[in-house]
C-alpha cells in the first residue's frame, strides 16, 4: 500500500516537472515569438525573458529580430533605350509584425522567395523606365530609392520592413560587352591614327618652316659675308693705292714678295721662266733694278 502510494507520488511529480517544463519557453534578445494554439495563433511576444505557455496545447514559434540578407540572383533587365542589363542586387530586411509575417510566408524561407520575386519585379518596373546611362551613372542613387519604396510597400503586406535595397553590380552582358570593348579598341585606334597623322602634318610643317628659316638665314649670312667682303677688298685697293703712290718701289717689293710666297711654295717650285725674268728682279739686286750692262770698249787703234 505504502510503495504504491509513493509510486503516484513520483508519477505525478514527474507530470507536473514535465507539464511546467512543457508550459515555459524563453525568448532571447535576438527571437520575437509567437504563440499558436492548435495552428491558430493567439499572441505575440516581444520581450525577452521567460515566459509560459499551455503545455499541449499552445506552441510557440520564434522568428529573427534582426536585420537579415536577401541574396537576389543576378537577372536581365531591359532598359528604357533596348540596352540588356545584368542586375546584382541585395535586400536587408527586418521581421516587423511576427502574427502577419507568420499567416503570409510562415518563415524565413518562404520570406525570401516572396521578397526576391518582389525585388525583381520592382528592379523590372523601375530600372524599365529609364537608360543604360541613368542606371550606370546618372541616377543610380535616385532609382535604388524608387525600387526600396515600391518593395517596402509590397513587404509591408508580409509583415516585412525593408531596410534597404542596392545594385551590387550593373553590367552589360558578356557578348555585347565584347561587341562595345571591340567598338571603343577599333575608336581609340581610329582617334590614335588621326593623331599621328596630326602630328606627322605639324612635324613636316615645322621642319618646312625650320629649312625655310634656315635658307633664308644662310643666304643673309652669305650676302652680308660677300658685302663684307668687297668692302674689305675695296679697303685693302685702297690702301695699296695709298701706299703705291707714297712709295713706289717700296709696294713693288711687297707686291714681289707675295708673289714669291704664293709662288715658291715648300711642295713644289718648279718654275719655267727666264732667268732675266722681272719676276726675279729681286734675286739679282736687292733694289729691284737692273745692274748696268757694260758696253765693250772698241779696240784700239
Amino acid at each position: 500500500m505504502r510503495a504504491n502510494f509513493i509510486g503516484t507520488l513520483v508519477a505525478v511529480a514527474v507530470i507536473a516537472v514535465l507539464a511546467a517544463y512543457g508550459s515555459l519557453f524563453t525568448v532571447y534578445q535576438t527571437k520575437q515569438a509567437l504563440v499558436v494554439r492548435f495552428g491558430e495563433p493567439v499572441r505575440t511576444i516581444t520581450e525577452p525573458g521567460l515566459h509560459v505557455k499551455w503545455p499541449l496545447v499552445e506552441t510557440v514559434v520564434q522568428v529573427d529580430n534582426r536585420i537579415l540578407d536577401l541574396e537576389n540572383a543576378a537577372q536581365e533587365v531591359f532598359a528604357s533605350d533596348q540596352q540588356r542589363l545584368v542586375i546584382d542586387a541585395f535586400a536587408r530586411y527586418r521581421i516587423d509584425d511576427v502574427l502577419k509575417f507568420y499567416q503570409t510566408v510562415t518563415n524565413i524561407e518562404g520570406a525570401n522567395a516572396r521578397l526576391s520575386s518582389l525585388l525583381n519585379a520592382a528592379l523590372r518596373r523601375v530600372l524599365g523606365a529609364a537608360t543604360l546611362i541613368h542606371v550606370v551613372r546618372d541616377e543610380r542613387a535616385a532609382l535604388m530609392a524608387r525600387v526600396h519604396e515600391q518593395l517596402g510597400t509590397e513587404a509591408r503586406e508580409l509583415g516585412i520592413e525593408v531596410v534597404d535595397v542596392r545594385i551590387r553590380h550593373a553590367d552589360l552582358p558578356e557578348q555585347n560587352s565584347q561587341a562595345i570593348y571591340q567598338r571603343m579598341q577599333t575608336e581609340r585606334k581610329r582617334q590614335a591614327e588621326a593623331n599621328r597623322a596630326e602630328g606627322n602634318q605639324k612635324s613636316q610643317e615645322i621642319r618646312a618652316r625650320a629649312d625655310r628659316e634656315v635658307t633664308v638665314l644662310v643666304a643673309e649670312a652669305q650676302s652680308r659675308g660677300e658685302q663684307i667682303r668687297g668692302e674689305g677688298d675695296a679697303e685693302r685697293n685702297r690702301i695699296f693705292a695709298e701706299a703705291y703712290s707714297k712709295d713706289p718701289d717700296f709696294f713693288a717689293f711687297y707686291r714681289s714678295m707675295q708673289a714669291y710666297e704664293a709662288g715658291l711654295r715648300a711642295s713644289d717650285t718648279r718654275l719655267v721662266l727666264r732667268p732675266d725674268s722681272d719676276f726675279f728682279k729681286y734675286f739679282g739686286n736687292p733694289i729691284g733694278k737692273e745692274t748696268p750692262k757694260e758696253v765693250p770698249k772698241p779696240p784700239a787703234p
